[in-house]
């Protein structure tokens, strides 16, 4: 296929395709280092028909899913106190977490895994302890819980719209509303098409959340994006009790994991709970945005054995999509077959707490060809469908 004309005012040196967490972090930092950007994003800016919305999402250094994640958590954080200074935005909150269940469980002795080898501050507490220190919460008498001081919580619509903001202001050309049609690599390049004609850049940065599996068909990753529920529960006594609790991962003894955060939206907003990876799978034009009664009580059910005030009505639901690979690590890469793309996908529900560094990481791969940050982990070729 012959490469579309395209004037200069339609040439950039980077574009970015998907203006969430991951996108809108990019064209921050790729912008910022001078170049010319272009962003193009299917919705509105800081949009809830994605994976970067809902209020907050933990932050955490003792990470229980993998060691290798620690080194891009300590930079990801400088990297959120450099946003939240830049943009004068609350994007994020260290509020402690504890992190619990069995002793052996994968998210006790997974978090305290990691502490160690990256000799992380942390605290074990036994069920006792748990009960004194914060005793919004019931654990059963044989749990204990990891404790981290510097766990938090990030705001993700804060996050992109801070982002955008901070893009913009360092000349980037976003946007909003403008679906990427198709797009290839040129001798020169590449072109993205839209419904207003092609865009050409010596570089692209895919960053597409649940829309991989039809923007990246010919990667031939194996990602399924699954639907998950959120939901805010009005505490017995109000949410005072609550203003200034830890975050929290709560692992139950058949291994499902539930998580929740302070009250942070004020006595009417409720306290945020929901299931890790409890979801169907869906499509972003299928999923069902309806949360039913049922779902609701399913989770009632549950956070009232170990968060018993939340025994209590259900003042608001959302829905958001995860993305998910096969091991349920990322993928943030060069595509192996073009040369001038650079995709970032598959972030599995436990993604952006590190938005801000794949931001650095992408600007690296687009205006370098390569990072210093470990991403060895994240190499697309693991998953490749042969």
């Amino acid at each position: 296929m012959s490469t579309p004309h395209a004037t200069r005012e339609h040439s950039y040196d980077v574009i970015v395709v998907g203006l969430g967490g991951m996108g809108s972090a990019a064209a921050c930092h790729v912008a910022k280092r001078g170049r010319r950007v272009l962003g193009l994003e299917k919705h509105t800016p800081a949009h809830d028909k994605g994976s970067s919305h809902g209020g907050s999402r933990i932050i955490r250094q003792s990470y229980f899913e993998d060691p290798a994640y620690v080194p891009l958590l300590l930079r990801s954080y400088a990297l959120w106190e450099e946003l939240a200074r830049d943009s004068g935005s609350d994007v994020y909150r260290l509020t402690g977490g504890i992190f619990l269940g069995s002793p052996d469980c994968r998210t006790v002795a997974g978090s305290l895994k990691a502490s160690q080898e990256w000799s992380l501050p942390y605290e074990l507490l036994d069920a006792a302890e748990i009960r004194r220190r914060f005793p919004q919460f019931a654990p059963q008498p044989d749990d204990v819980a990891l404790y981290e001081e510097r766990a938090g919580f990030a705001r993700p619509e804060a996050t992109v719209q801070a982002h955008i903001d901070l893009a913009l202001g360092a000349g980037a050309e976003l946007r909003f509303g403008e679906p990427v049609l198709d797009w290839e690599e040129t001798a020169s390049g590449v072109v993205v098409r839209t419904e207003h004609g092609p865009y050409l850049a010596e570089q692209l940065v895919i960053c597409p959340g649940a829309w991989a599996p039809q923007l990246l068909e010919r990667l031939r990753i194996p990602i399924e994006v699954e639907r998950q529920v959120l939901y805010w529960f009005d505490p017995v006594g109000g949410t005072g009790a609550f203003e200034n609790a830890p975050v929290f991962i709560n692992e139950w003894p058949d291994g499902a994991q539930t998580y929740g955060f302070p009250a942070i939206d004020g006595p009417g907003g409720g306290v945020k709970v929901a299931f890790f990876r409890n979801g169907s799978p869906c499509s972003p034009d299928t999923i069902d945005r309806v949360v039913r009664p049922a779902e609701v009580d399913e989770m009632r059910e549950r956070i009232r054995g170990f968060v018993p005030a939340l025994d209590s009505p259900c003042v608001h639901t959302a829905t958001c999509m995860y993305s998910n690979t096969p091991d349920e690590h990322f993928v943030v890469a060069r595509h192996p077959d073009c040369a001038a793309v650079t995709v970032a996908c598959g972030f599995s529900g436990h993604g952006f707490k590190f938005v801000p560094v794949v931001g650095e990481i992408l600007a690296d791969l687009a205006t370098t060809g390569s990072t210093a940050h470990p991403i060895g982990l994240f190499d697309p070729q693991r998953l490749v469908l042969r």
